[in-house]
């Protein structure tokens, strides 16, 4: 597509709007009435148009619009980007869409200007420890890597720079694959799918084909890895025209890469060992199979089985994923606040290896929580609430017989009310299953506050 003299619409000035942005005015020579080719729109009206602009480096050229783009705005663009914040059914995306107007997100914006092979990993859970390690076993073996997307790095920011030898990985949200054209990985994973971001999707169905989606544009020549555990993933294989490579936690596969005994195994014609679970820094059945999928997109990216061996058994866990803080008083914290969904608060838990005390609760996404409670067992002894979400999830704990309950107006009397009720020994946990919105900016605020304030006791 050539791109000379077409006129673009961004939706949205935060970290992905801004870089779409600084991309476009360095890849875009365009025309408009007032002599910018790029309109950007805002839709927060408490904020100003200088705090807006002030987001943006100095000299970048644009038109700020506060509020609702008017009918000739929108009749005058010829591309649109939105930011993953940004709806597919929001009355915005509406009109642009029945103008005939493509919409595209961060990731096919960069996909469209970047160069180089890419590497694009999805999934419920996992998404952001296999992407991390994945581009740590690529950078031991390529010089030029870029780690970009859902991860916080954006793709636009990056895309520019890259060239023919690039080697990109990134994670991809089901936001983000809402708004691909052409996008197209050499390689892609989707790790698994559980309940999540119903209140965006609304159905079941809707939230696997965005999942899906990774691989829409793959064919024979590329690779898709699946996660064999997961009923979905089976339901949706045989709709997918790329290679696709199982990994597996509980099966022997004839081909694929999966868990036997305390090994990680690789087959493709040829059996190879990977490493032992004890080899590794990372803890947990679910981040055995993040590794496995790392593991099977380096070796069809060509990286020899000793670079990935070395890198997988010096990689650490990622910041706000089953993160250890500290330990007081033989009381060990672990900081999970990117565990934003039940089924990763399970993961969290079932990583647990003592007495645990779980602090959760946060912004409603409309999930259930009763198999996060079920699978407590004997292991969490007791459950400290916050935000929104503390009556619900009081109100499935109630229903399964888990009474030790304690409720708590913000992150750090939940804290200090955790530590009063461990004992050396026990583990603190962090594990919201539940988004930060209602409390925090983001999970990683939460994180960082929990950090805090563990460090300050």
């Amino acid at each position: 597509m050539q791109f000379s003299n077409k006129r673009f619409l961004v939706v949205g000035t935060g970290k992905s709007g801004v870089a779409a942005v600084s991309l476009l005015s360095k890849e875009v020579t365009a025309i408009t009435e007032n002599g910018a080719g790029i309109i950007v729109v805002e839709g927060n009206n408490k904020l100003s148009r200088e705090e807006v602009a002030d987001r943006f480096p100095p000299g970048t050229g644009f038109r700020l619009i506060m509020g609702e783009p008017d009918d000739s705005v929108l009749d005058s663009v010829d591309i649109a980007v939105i930011s993953p914040g940004v709806p597919k059914d929001s009355p915005l995306v509406l009109k642009l869409e029945a103008r005939g107007i493509p919409v595209w997100g961060e990731i096919e914006l960069a996909y469209v200007f970047g160069k180089g092979k890419v590497y694009a990993i999805t999934g419920t859970n996992g998404k952001t420890t296999t992407t991390a390690l994945t581009g740590e076993i690529m950078k031991t073996y390529f010089n030029d890597v870029y780690v970009v997307g859902n991860i916080g790095m954006p793709y636009t920011e990056y895309a520019a720079g890259m060239d023919e030898n690039s080697v990109t990985v990134a994670e991809i949200s089901s936001f983000q694959l809402e708004t691909i054209h052409t996008f197209k990985p050499e390689a892609s994973a989707i790790l698994n799918i559980t309940p999540d971001h119903l209140d965006r999707h609304h159905t079941m169905d809707c939230y696997i084909n965005t999942k899906a989606r990774i691989a829409e544009n793959q064919d024979k020549g590329n690779l898709c890895v699946l996660n064999y555990e997961d009923i979905y993933l089976k339901n949706i294989a045989k709709d997918i025209s790329a290679d696709v490579f199982w990994f597996s936690s509980g099966h022997i596969l004839e081909r694929g890469i999966w868990l036997e005994g305390e090994d990680i195994i690789y087959c493709d014609n040829k059996r190879i060992k990977i490493c032992s679970i004890h080899d590794m820094k990372l803890l947990g059945k679910h981040n055995y199979e993040n590794v496995m999928a790392a593991v099977a997109i380096a070796m069809h990216a060509g990286v020899p089985v000793e670079y990935i061996r070395k890198a997988v058994k010096e990689f650490n866990a990622v910041e706000h994923r089953i993160e250890f803080v500290r330990e007081i008083s033989g009381v060990k914290y672990y900081n999970d606040s990117k565990g934003t969904n039940p089924d990763a608060a399970i993961k969290a838990v079932e990583a647990m290896v003592s007495p645990t005390v779980v602090i959760g609760g946060g912004y409603d996404k409309q999930a259930s929580y009763d198999e996060w409670i079920a699978s407590f067992g004997d292991k969490v002894k007791c459950l400290v609430l916050l935000g929104a979400t503390a009556d619900k999830i009081a109100a499935s704990a109630d229903k399964a017989g888990f009474t030790n309950i304690i409720k708590t107006d913000s992150l750090k009397e939940a804290v200090k009310a955790a530590s009063l009720n461990a004992k050396s020994g026990d583990a603190v946990l962090l594990s919201p299953a539940c988004a930060s919105w209602d409390m925090f900016k983001s999970y990683e605020e939460r994180g960082t506050l929990f950090k805090e304030y563990v460090n300050s006791l």
